[in-house]
């Protein structure tokens, strides 16, 4: 098989690290307390007007830090991060999201708690809390997948995705998010648009919220609960320590999306989440230059994902050292509008993958590689020179690896890879899941590993593991779908049953 020149990932590693040490600090030393600017933090009084005043007269003296001293609960609206400004959470304070579409712009696209666009050297940080309430957002609670409020009056969002957001960062540089708490988002922090950014004032009413305003205990990383992370359009940024928990059973509240973005480090985080843990999307250009290191991850979705929104290229993207329990999914790329991925290394993965209810995407895949048009006007992506290294699964469905005529699956190299088959749901298999669009849900038969459209791949050193099971067809080790795959390359490669002594000894 041809084999491409390998990414060059040292010299990837110095340049993502010299990024990340330029990204985040303020421009100046100036603290300011939101306190002195007038606000309450008793959780129930907006202190909309106070926090921004003291982001602004912060970003008026140089640069530097916004205090939210520790014990507060501060209600707010949506306020606007300012060049050189970083919010420092105190352990023990808390920013709560309000959750009147009125505490929001008019603009969906600007529904969120804390917006900085068009900045540079922006943050937040402290070992504190930004709380989007998100329980005030579910409309029935339903174990299969929660029904949420939609505030769709105007027609510019669809359906129940009328929420509004956590944190959201666009056209912005130097951002560092680390050492805080995220809790209870509505929906993701996600940001689609430039648009100027529309401020609104309030007067310092008393809002008495419809949920709990309960201390929590004092955490010391950032967690963030139905929450995600949207990054679009940004360079040069810094997410370490960060950890996310949101609503298991709420769509939409992706854990980090990086949308556009381009130079993007994160480290030592921890993101429990119903939807996507870690998405790239590619929108209105490439996304670059991405390294994730030393996380944990459980969702109801796929824990990494590329895509779907995907009409720019992907490439030089380093995953090391990651650990993905219950999830969807584990490793996934769904390229469904014409970009390209290329130079994508996976290393170090430990990964558990189970199915859910059908509702959600995914087929308990431990990996899941796909290229297809989203529709009849959509383009057709290729991906190629993709590794995967001392990565170890049991899940409950096999690899998929899907081209199209038009986009080939190419150089995907496995090596030192063990894959252990084993059924513990009741819910049925024998589903491929194309979705969003393609071919949508297609019924064959399990196997260890499916290919179709696939043009070179090479597996050295990898193990198959099947548990016994009474269902029909379990342990078919390769299923290539005919005349559609060539230039494949196997060594060391063995597939065998096992009992649960068997697992047990080894």
């Amino acid at each position: 098989m041809k084999r491409e020149n390998p990414m060059p990932i040292p010299l990837l590693l110095l340049l993502l690290f010299y990024f990340a040490a330029a990204a985040g600090g303020c421009g100046g030393s100036t603290v300011v307390s939101v306190i002195d600017h007038g606000a309450m933090g008793n959780g129930r009084c907006y202190d909309t007007v106070a926090i921004q005043a003291a982001i602004d007269a912060c970003a008026a003296a140089g640069g530097g830090r916004v205090r939210f001293p520790a014990g507060g609960d501060y209600l707010t609206a949506t306020v606007r991060l300012r060049t050189g400004v970083v919010l420092d959470i105190e352990p023990g304070a808390r920013i709560l999201g309000g959750t009147r579409q009125r505490d929001y712009p008019a603009d969906p696209a600007r529904w969120y708690v804390v917006l900085a666009e068009g900045a540079r050297r922006v943050g937040v940080t402290g070992g504190g809390e930004i709380n989007g309430q998100g329980e005030a957002f579910v409309v029935r609670r339903d174990p299969r997948k929660n029904v949420m409020v939609s505030w769709n009056v105007t027609g510019l969002c669809r359906g129940d995705e009328c929420r509004p957001r956590l944190v959201g960062f666009i056209d912005s540089a130097d951002v560092e998010v680390s050492d805080v708490t995220l809790n209870q988002p509505a929906y993701w922090w996600c940001v689609f648009s430039c648009s100027r950014f529309r401020r609104i004032r309030y007067s310092a009413d008393c809002f008495f919220s419809p949920i709990s305003i309960e201390r929590k205990p004092v955490v010391t990383n950032l967690r963030v609960d139905r929450c995600s992370l949207h990054l679009v359009r940004c360079e040069n940024t810094l997410i370490r320590n960060v950890s996310i928990y949101g609503d298991f059973d709420s769509p939409n509240n992706d854990g980090i999306d990086i949308e556009d973005s381009n130079r993007t480090v994160i480290r030592n985080c921890h993101i429990d989440t119903g939807d996507d843990a870690i998405c790239p999307k590619s929108s209105t250009g490439p996304v670059l230059d991405l390294l994730v290191t030393d996380c944990w991850i459980r969702t109801k979705s796929s824990a990494i994902k590329l895509g779907s929104a995907s009409w720019f290229d992907f490439s030089r993207f380093f995953f090391h050292n990651i650990t993905i329990v219950d999830s969807h999914r584990g490793l996934g790329m769904q390229i469904r509008d014409g970009g390209n991925v290329t130079d994508v290394v996976f290393s170090n993965i430990r990964i558990s993958t189970r199915y859910y209810h059908p509702s959600w995407w995914g087929r308990a895949e431990p990996i899941y590689i796909t290229t297809c048009p989203r529709d009849s006007a959509s383009r057709t992506g290729s991906i190629s020179n993709v590794l995967f290294i001392n990565i170890s699964a049991v899940s409950e469905n096999g690899v998929f690896l899907s081209g199209s005529p038009g986009g080939l699956l190419s150089n995907l190299r496995f090596k030192d890879v063990n894959l252990t088959y084993r059924r513990w749901t009741k819910d049925p298999g024998d589903i491929y899941d194309y979705r969003p669009g393609c071919k949508e849900m297609v019924k064959r038969s399990t196997a260890g590993i499916m290919m179709e459209y696939v043009a070179g791949v090479e597996m050295e050193d990898v193990k198959m593991r099947w548990w016994r099971s009474n269902f029909p067809g379990w342990n078919n080790p390769l299923k290539i779908r005919p005349s559609t795959v060539n230039e494949l390359s196997f060594k060391d490669w063995s597939s065998i049953e096992i009992t649960e002594l068997e697992s047990s000894r080894s």
